[in-house]
């Protein structure tokens, strides 16, 4: 019995071994298979939407208005983001991209408006609409949906606390509070970071506090005329968020690169926030002796006229040399010490008028939809060292954004995705493939999911059961995905928005209990699909938004010898095929399914 049991086990070994190796192989072929960079799909049979690779293409010549359906206005603007856009494809001799497919970009604009890939529903409904309006059709769509506000939420909750930085607790109420002024038609860019300099309260009551409690830096002791906190880490995170300067270069000593910014600037800044004082900071070491606060991780941030008074803060020079600096902004305008206001209140004005405002927000927008900015590098960055490839589109865009819409983060938006540049394909060719035209935005940059829009998507591609309708589920299961994918990648210090997964990633999908668990118990293999093409294309269009072509069938569906020009798996059995032959089986359709979870066109936006 003992050597039978050993025999039994050693089998079992080296049969979940071998189905291991030959779903890893499986996996790697989708993978190489399905690169957004370089595949060209071919039509699918027996489909009325119209098929990958024979979509209508823009009319060179043809207005924008030809191409809209909006009734929020910006026809003006989408036109000069493609005259500015196409004279730089001009003068560089570059060719852009072909038109991306309609499947891509309803996957692409919903990972990136909602933050989820599309459902099959959603899909179809677009398809339906006029083929000349469908696309700004769904940007407005999306844009109405309350999905938008979450995942805009997703990334600032990221900039403005850090994923390693802040409690659970803390990081849903900045994100609740977020998600309702983003979703809300009535909220202006300027009051949201308004409030998050200038708020007071508990964080209970004022979720907007969260942001400076959670950078207050290091308590100052028995020493009220310096203030009660140093406030060095939301000097430098306010004017990089909300200005797109780095002062946090200039703390020590004078701007290395960017000879505009001096030590003073960061001390001048410095000097608004002095007066702020809370009962304690998240994560301080000592919190927990202040009455439970750390336990209970209730904080309030209040002002406090006698905290710094004088208004001076004392910084010394590389040289030795002790200086003071007063409360005054990049531009040289003071604060009034003696006003009603308080000197956070008059620092956010200062922010919100200042014409680098307009400028982060609308370059890091920009950088959000076409995975790249304006500007050389960082997009929190301006100055020589880091110069704006369109200068001119810069300028107007947040003018016009400023001026003429007020702020409204969806009109922005709304722009950027009805360009031409934004429906580009992601495939390259021989005049826009090298790293150093990417600035000129002649196709679309495949991008990394962030561990959010990774979560959601799996979620709708498995049409996971146990979560969907139920909020607690939902939210225990995507903490618990949260902690696995953050833990095991190490943190951001706030320095991204979204997450660079590795090859890591593909192993823990490959891997994860969740995945396995929703795969077995996922709706498509409870419904009765008429034929195995009907199947195949089920399962690419819940996880690609698009069906399977021709190609990809013939190489899934039918049996691959070695050397025929692809890997050898099993002789594949049809469905409804002559009644002596076997019947295809559930369990390879799951695995199916697997792989293309875990193949780069999943895990990509493109």
């Amino acid at each position: 019995m003992a050597t039978t049991s050993r025999i039994q086990k050693g089998a079992r070994a080296l049969y979940l071994g071998l189905t291991g190796l030959a779903l890893f192989g499986l996996s790697v072929w989708f993978a190489e298979d399905s690169s957004a960079q370089v595949k060209k799909t071919l039509p699918p049979k027996g489909t009325t939407a119209p098929p990958i690779g024979a979509l209508p293409k823009a009319n060179p010549g043809a207005k924008t208005k030809d191409l809209w359906a909006s009734t929020h206005g910006g026809i003006e603007q989408v036109n000069y983001i493609n005259e500015l856009v196409e004279k730089q494809w001009s003068e560089n001799k570059i060719r852009p991209a072909e038109r991306c497919s309609d499947y891509d970009f309803i996957r692409r604009a919903s990972l990136d408006i909602i933050g989820r890939i599309a459902t099959v529903d959603e899909v179809n409904r677009y398809m339906r609409d006029p083929e000349s309006k469908r696309r700004s059709m769904l940007i407005d769509r999306l844009l109405d949906n309350p999905e938008f506000g979450d995942n805009f939420a997703n990334n600032w909750t990221t900039m403005l606390l850090t994923r390693q930085g802040s409690k659970e607790v803390h990081r849903d109420q900045m994100h609740l509070w977020i998600a309702e002024q983003l979703n809300n038609p009535k909220t202006k860019w300027t009051d949201v970071v308004a409030q998050l300099v200038s708020a007071k309260g508990a964080t209970n009551e004022n979720q907007a506090v969260n942001f400076v409690l959670h950078h207050m830096g290091d308590e100052i002791r028995n020493d009220r005329e310096n203030g009660a906190w140093d406030m060095v880490p939301v000097t430098s995170r306010t004017t990089k968020l909300f200005l797109g300067v780095r002062t946090q270069c200039v703390q020590c000593h004078d701007h290395p690169f960017n000879g505009e910014w001096t030590q003073a600037h960061f001390w001048q800044i410095n000097a608004f926030y002095r007066q702020t004082t809370s009962n304690g900071r998240p994560g301080m070491m000592n919190a927990k002796k202040k009455k439970g606060i750390e336990e209970k991780a209730v904080y309030e941030l209040r002002d406090e006229p006698d905290l710094n008074s004088k208004g001076l803060v004392p910084y010394e020079r590389r040289s030795g040399v002790l200086y003071y600096a007063r409360p005054a902004f990049l531009t040289g305008e003071k604060a009034d010490l003696k006003a009603s206001k308080t000197r956070r209140e008059q620092l956010a004005h200062f922010i919100t008028t200042s014409s680098y405002f307009s400028k982060a927000f609308v370059n890091r927008t920009w950088a959000h939809f076409m995975g790249k900015s304006f500007t050389k590098d960082a997009p929190d960055d301006f100055g020589d060292h880091n110069p704006v490839s369109n200068p001119e589109l810069l300028e107007r865009l947040a003018k016009d954004w400023a001026e003429k819409y007020d702020h409204q983060p969806k009109d922005l938006i709304r722009w950027i995705c009805n360009s031409r540049a934004y429906g580009l394909s992601s495939v390259a060719n021989d005049t826009n493939d090298k790293p150093e035209d990417e600035i000129y935005f002649a196709r679309m940059l495949l991008r990394q999911m962030t561990p959010e829009q990774l979560f959601e998507s799996v979620v709708i591609a498995t049409e996971m059961k146990a979560i969907q309708g139920d909020k607690k589920n939902k939210r225990d299961a995507k903490q618990a995905w949260m902690d696995q994918l953050v833990n095991n990648f190490g943190n951001d210090e706030g320095e991204e928005v979204s997450f660079n997964g590795t090859v890591v990633q593909a192993l823990l999908l490959m891997n994860g209990r969740d995945i396995s668990e929703a795969i077995n118990t996922a709706n498509i293999f409870t419904v009765k699909l008429a034929n195995e093409r009907q199947m195949l294309n089920a399962i690419y269009m819940l996880t690609l938004n698009r069906p399977a072509s021709d190609a990809e069938y013939d190489r899934i569906m039918v049996k691959r010898e070695p050397g025929a020009g692809g890997m050898y798996l099993r002789t594949l059995p049809r469905v409804n095929a002559p009644a002596n032959s076997p019947i295809m089986t559930t369990e390879f359709y799951k695995d199916i399914l697997w792989a293309v979870l875990n193949s780069n066109e999943f895990i990509l936006n493109h």
